[in-house]
């Protein structure tokens, strides 16, 4: 007998083999899923009605800063260097266990309850970070932030940390917690730490995390300091392969991209965050065409201001259209693959496509809405038409976290009132 069996759904399964199903069933067992068709002689403890709703892979955010939802509208509407060093920063470094852990499993709830199944997180206290998602029921891969501005000292600190929590957590919470090392950018690791970084990865089998070319002061300072932009940056010291994930990837040239293509590097587009922080807009379009595996994530809450990755999709291919003045650019089918299969690929977790045999991490998206009908084209509506508030239920590795917009996994009153707490706290210790 099957764990869940989901009918009647109009399903978007991401797998190119089998294209969408416009009456289907998919079947859960064991975290996995079984089948996927028209019908299924199979039974189950536990029946979902899909009807006038779309089935579909949850979506993957690849690059996130989950409790920094503690600053969500803390520091808007300034440079990032200023944003950063003068805001953020300071408050960060007033943030203890509670409040990240608190952050966290706001992030956790605010995903959930617009379908994003799986994340990518670098940050601080990832410990707590890590507890916040094994209680949540969500999959991630989790990255310590590190940074050592050339100072030795602080170096050795920062990769005893990063190792620590890299071997600590990796594989936990049934498999649906990864790790990886996090360096944060180029402009903020030394080169030496970097190639130190890049020799652990590889001897913990780890992926690695890193900011590059968020900004153009980036490059300027790259440039000015090595005669080389951040891509000939890491390409020099062998950095680059398809075991990295790169955050942001705004200020490339074409010989930039294609070390990337070439090298297999995953990209994450942070469209609203980039726009926000008048970072720049990345070349999404030729990134695709050029073969590169490019993926969509939200940036942390304090640059964004949400994780809505419905929102993320739009947006994204909104402003590769109006950036490139070509309409057909970035068309809706390619989007939902960087937010769904492509975002799964960079994470290196079996999930994505509805399929047999992957991670049953799947949303249920309510169609009965007015902005939802007509529906002439399912993917097109995915992207253009509906947001995270239309996600009705999200399971994660067959286990059912929201189910008809009710939150099964987490106490969200209390998770909430939490947040009310820590995060009034900890203005008034920033403050004073």
């Amino acid at each position: 007998m099957a764990d869940i069996i989901i009918k009647n759904a109009y399903v978007l399964t991401m797998d190119p083999d089998k294209g969408d199903i416009e009456s289907g069933v998919v079947v859960i067992e064991d975290g996995i899923i079984t089948e996927v068709g028209s019908s299924t002689e199979s039974t189950a403890e536990k029946i979902i009605d899909a009807r006038e709703g779309v089935v579909m892979p949850g979506l993957v955010n690849t690059h996130c800063h989950a409790g920094m939802t503690l600053f969500r509208g803390y520091a808007d509407d300034m440079p990032l260097k200023e944003w950063l060093e003068d805001h953020i920063w300071p408050a960060e470094a007033q943030a203890g266990d509670e409040d990240i852990y608190g952050g966290t499993l706001v992030a956790c709830l605010e995903m959930i309850r617009s379908g994003t199944t799986a994340f990518a997180d670098m940050y601080i206290h990832m410990d707590m970070v890590a507890q916040a998602v094994e209680e949540s029921g969500m999959r991630a891969a989790l990255s310590y932030g590190m940074l050592d501005f050339g100072d030795t000292e602080k170096a050795d600190a920062e990769l005893k940390k990063g190792t620590e929590f890299v071997r600590e957590w990796n594989g936990k919470a049934d498999g649906r917690i990864t790790t990886m090392y996090g360096p944060h950018a180029p402009n903020t690791c030394s080169r030496d730490f970097l190639i130190r970084v890049k020799e652990q990865a590889v001897r913990d089998n780890a992926g690695i995390h890193i900011h590059v070319l968020e900004t153009e002061a980036e490059l300027d300072h790259m440039k000015e300091n090595f005669g080389m932009c951040s891509i000939h940056f890491l390409k020099d010291i062998d950095f680059w392969g398809p075991d990295v994930l790169a955050a942001h990837c705004v200020w490339l040239s074409d010989g930039d991209i294609r070390i990337l293509a070439e090298h297999k590097v995953n990209i994450s587009h942070n469209v609203i965050s980039n726009m926000k922080l008048a970072s720049g807009i990345a070349p999404v379009a030729k990134l695709l065409s050029a073969g590169a595996n490019v993926t969509l994530g939200t940036d942390g809450c304090a640059s964004n201001n949400n994780l809505d990755m419905f929102e993320e999709m739009k947006t994204a291919a909104l402003l590769q259209k109006v950036s490139t003045m070509d309409p057909t650019v970035l068309p809706a089918s390619q989007v939902l693959e960087m937010a769904t299969v492509n975002g799964a690929k960079a994470l290196s977790i079996n999930s994505g496509m509805l399929k047999e045999g992957y991670n049953a991490d799947i949303i249920i998206v309510d169609m009965k809405q007015p902005h939802l009908s007509p529906a002439y084209d399912i993917a097109s509506h995915m992207v253009y038409a509906a947001n995270g508030k239309d996600v009705k239920t999200t399971i994660v590795n067959g286990k059912i976290l929201m189910e008809d917009h009710e939150i099964t996994c987490l106490d969200e009153q209390s998770i909430l009132e939490r947040m009310k707490r820590i995060s009034k706290n900890l203005v008034s210790r920033i403050n004073s």
